[in-house]
Protein backbone atom coordinates (compact mmCIF):
# COMPACT_ATOMS: atom_id res chain seq x y z
CA UNK A 1 0.00 0.00 0.00
CA UNK A 2 1.54 3.28 -1.07
CA UNK A 3 1.54 6.35 1.09
CA UNK A 4 -0.37 9.30 -0.43
CA UNK A 5 1.23 12.71 -0.83
CA UNK A 6 -0.20 14.12 2.37
CA UNK A 7 -0.52 10.94 4.45
CA UNK A 8 2.00 10.19 7.12
CA UNK A 9 3.40 6.80 8.02
CA UNK A 10 2.52 5.13 11.29
CA UNK A 11 6.03 5.87 12.59
CA UNK A 12 5.65 9.57 11.69
CA UNK A 13 2.27 9.68 13.44
CA UNK A 14 3.74 8.09 16.57
CA UNK A 15 6.64 10.55 16.64
CA UNK A 16 4.28 13.50 16.14
CA UNK A 17 1.80 12.45 18.85
CA UNK A 18 1.70 14.82 21.83
CA UNK A 19 -0.47 15.30 24.90
CA UNK A 20 -2.31 18.57 24.26
CA UNK A 21 -3.83 20.25 27.31
CA UNK A 22 -4.81 23.69 25.99
CA UNK A 23 -7.67 24.09 23.52
CA UNK A 24 -9.48 26.83 21.65
CA UNK A 25 -13.19 27.39 22.25
CA UNK A 26 -14.05 25.89 18.83
CA UNK A 27 -16.53 23.01 19.24
CA UNK A 28 -15.49 19.59 17.98
CA UNK A 29 -17.66 18.31 15.14
CA UNK A 30 -19.73 15.21 15.88
CA UNK A 31 -18.40 13.58 12.67
CA UNK A 32 -14.83 13.85 13.94
CA UNK A 33 -15.78 12.39 17.31
CA UNK A 34 -17.55 9.54 15.52
CA UNK A 35 -14.38 8.76 13.55
CA UNK A 36 -12.31 8.77 16.75
CA UNK A 37 -14.76 6.42 18.44
CA UNK A 38 -14.84 4.18 15.37
CA UNK A 39 -11.03 3.96 15.43
CA UNK A 40 -11.22 2.65 19.01
CA UNK A 41 -13.32 -0.31 17.92
CA UNK A 42 -10.48 -1.64 15.75
CA UNK A 43 -8.22 -2.18 18.76
CA UNK A 44 -7.08 -5.73 19.47
CA UNK A 45 -9.12 -7.42 22.19
CA UNK A 46 -9.09 -10.91 23.64
CA UNK A 47 -11.80 -13.22 22.28
CA UNK A 48 -13.49 -10.27 20.59
CA UNK A 49 -15.08 -9.22 23.88
CA UNK A 50 -15.00 -5.56 22.78
CA UNK A 51 -14.78 -4.59 26.46
CA UNK A 52 -15.01 -0.80 26.04
CA UNK A 53 -17.68 1.77 26.63
CA UNK A 54 -17.41 5.49 25.87
CA UNK A 55 -19.18 8.26 27.82
CA UNK A 56 -19.01 11.50 25.80
CA UNK A 57 -19.28 14.72 27.84
CA UNK A 58 -20.10 18.02 26.13
CA UNK A 59 -21.98 21.21 26.98
CA UNK A 60 -24.03 20.89 30.15
CA UNK A 61 -22.45 17.51 31.01
CA UNK A 62 -19.01 19.18 30.91
CA UNK A 63 -20.27 21.87 33.30
CA UNK A 64 -21.44 19.20 35.74
CA UNK A 65 -18.11 17.40 35.33
CA UNK A 66 -16.31 20.67 36.08
CA UNK A 67 -18.21 20.98 39.40
CA UNK A 68 -17.35 17.37 40.27
CA UNK A 69 -13.66 17.86 39.39
CA UNK A 70 -13.50 21.12 41.36
CA UNK A 71 -14.88 19.47 44.51
CA UNK A 72 -12.45 16.57 44.06
CA UNK A 73 -9.45 18.88 43.61
CA UNK A 74 -10.36 21.01 46.63
CA UNK A 75 -10.54 17.88 48.79
CA UNK A 76 -7.32 16.42 47.42
CA UNK A 77 -5.26 19.63 47.51
CA UNK A 78 -6.74 21.80 50.30
CA UNK A 79 -3.47 23.70 50.83
CA UNK A 80 -2.69 24.22 47.13
CA UNK A 81 -5.30 26.64 45.71
CA UNK A 82 -3.08 27.54 42.74
CA UNK A 83 -2.88 23.88 41.72
CA UNK A 84 -6.66 23.55 42.06
CA UNK A 85 -7.25 26.64 39.90
CA UNK A 86 -4.76 25.66 37.18
CA UNK A 87 -6.13 22.11 37.05
CA UNK A 88 -9.76 23.19 36.84
CA UNK A 89 -8.92 25.67 34.07
CA UNK A 90 -8.03 22.68 31.89
CA UNK A 91 -11.53 21.27 32.40
CA UNK A 92 -13.18 24.67 31.80
CA UNK A 93 -11.46 25.10 28.44
CA UNK A 94 -11.92 21.54 27.17
CA UNK A 95 -14.84 21.23 24.75
CA UNK A 96 -15.17 17.42 24.92
CA UNK A 97 -14.23 14.74 27.42
CA UNK A 98 -14.69 11.02 26.86
CA UNK A 99 -14.61 8.70 29.85
CA UNK A 100 -13.58 5.20 28.76
CA UNK A 101 -14.39 2.08 30.74
CA UNK A 102 -13.37 -1.57 30.54
CA UNK A 103 -15.66 -4.47 31.35
CA UNK A 104 -14.92 -6.39 34.53
CA UNK A 105 -15.30 -10.16 34.14
CA UNK A 106 -16.57 -11.33 37.50
CA UNK A 107 -14.51 -14.18 38.90
CA UNK A 108 -11.88 -13.89 36.15
CA UNK A 109 -9.13 -11.46 37.09
CA UNK A 110 -7.02 -12.41 34.06
CA UNK A 111 -9.84 -11.68 31.60
CA UNK A 112 -10.47 -8.37 33.37
CA UNK A 113 -6.80 -7.44 32.96
CA UNK A 114 -6.97 -8.40 29.29
CA UNK A 115 -9.98 -6.10 28.93
CA UNK A 116 -8.08 -3.19 30.47
CA UNK A 117 -5.18 -3.83 28.09
CA UNK A 118 -7.61 -3.81 25.16
CA UNK A 119 -9.13 -0.53 26.32
CA UNK A 120 -5.64 0.99 26.57
CA UNK A 121 -5.08 -0.05 22.95
CA UNK A 122 -8.43 1.48 22.01
CA UNK A 123 -7.44 4.77 23.66
CA UNK A 124 -4.17 4.83 21.71
CA UNK A 125 -6.13 4.23 18.50
CA UNK A 126 -8.38 7.16 19.45
CA UNK A 127 -5.30 9.33 20.03
CA UNK A 128 -3.87 8.64 16.58
CA UNK A 129 -7.28 9.21 14.96
CA UNK A 130 -7.59 12.55 16.79
CA UNK A 131 -4.16 13.58 15.46
CA UNK A 132 -5.32 12.75 11.95
CA UNK A 133 -8.39 14.95 12.50
CA UNK A 134 -6.23 17.90 13.59
CA UNK A 135 -7.44 17.59 17.18
CA UNK A 136 -5.52 17.77 20.42
CA UNK A 137 -5.85 14.86 22.83
CA UNK A 138 -4.70 14.01 26.33
CA UNK A 139 -5.38 10.85 28.32
CA UNK A 140 -5.90 11.71 31.99
CA UNK A 141 -5.83 9.16 34.77
CA UNK A 142 -4.95 11.19 37.85
CA UNK A 143 -6.15 14.55 39.12
CA UNK A 144 -8.99 15.92 37.00
CA UNK A 145 -9.23 12.59 35.18
CA UNK A 146 -10.93 11.23 38.33
CA UNK A 147 -10.20 7.69 37.14
CA UNK A 148 -9.57 6.38 40.64
CA UNK A 149 -12.48 8.17 42.30
CA UNK A 150 -15.85 6.46 42.79
CA UNK A 151 -17.63 9.74 42.06
CA UNK A 152 -16.62 9.52 38.39
CA UNK A 153 -18.04 6.02 38.18
CA UNK A 154 -21.34 7.29 39.62
CA UNK A 155 -21.28 10.47 37.50
CA UNK A 156 -21.23 8.59 34.19
CA UNK A 157 -23.69 5.97 35.42
CA UNK A 158 -21.33 3.05 34.86
CA UNK A 159 -22.41 -0.36 36.08
CA UNK A 160 -20.60 -2.36 38.74
CA UNK A 161 -19.11 -4.47 35.95
CA UNK A 162 -17.25 -1.49 34.45
CA UNK A 163 -13.91 0.00 35.46
CA UNK A 164 -12.92 3.54 34.47
CA UNK A 165 -9.60 3.40 32.57
CA UNK A 166 -9.19 6.95 31.34
CA UNK A 167 -10.71 10.35 30.84
CA UNK A 168 -9.83 11.76 27.45
CA UNK A 169 -9.78 15.52 26.79
CA UNK A 170 -10.22 16.53 23.14
CA UNK A 171 -10.29 19.86 21.35
CA UNK A 172 -8.63 22.04 18.77
CA UNK A 173 -5.11 22.85 20.01
CA UNK A 174 -4.61 26.40 21.23
CA UNK A 175 -1.19 26.38 19.62
CA UNK A 176 1.01 23.90 17.86
CA UNK A 177 3.43 22.17 20.24
CA UNK A 178 6.43 21.59 18.00
CA UNK A 179 9.22 20.58 20.35
CA UNK A 180 10.41 17.01 19.97
CA UNK A 181 10.14 14.99 23.14
CA UNK A 182 13.31 13.25 24.18
CA UNK A 183 12.94 9.50 24.21
CA UNK A 184 15.33 6.92 25.57
CA UNK A 185 16.74 4.90 22.66
CA UNK A 186 15.05 1.50 22.50
CA UNK A 187 18.46 -0.18 22.80
CA UNK A 188 18.66 1.00 26.42
CA UNK A 189 15.30 -0.56 27.22
CA UNK A 190 15.69 -3.80 25.25
CA UNK A 191 17.15 -7.19 26.15
CA UNK A 192 17.67 -9.58 23.24
CA UNK A 193 17.37 -13.20 24.40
Amino acid sequence: MEKGDNQMTVMEALKKRRAIRNYTTQPVEKEKLAQILQAATYAPNDRMREPWHFYVLQGEAMQRYEALAYAYLQERFPTKPNLVESSIKVVQTTPVAIVVTADIVEGDEEATKDNVFAVCSAIMSMWLAAEEQGLGFVWRTRGVGLVHDARMHAFIGASETQQVVGTIFIGYPEQEELADKKRTPFEEKTTWL
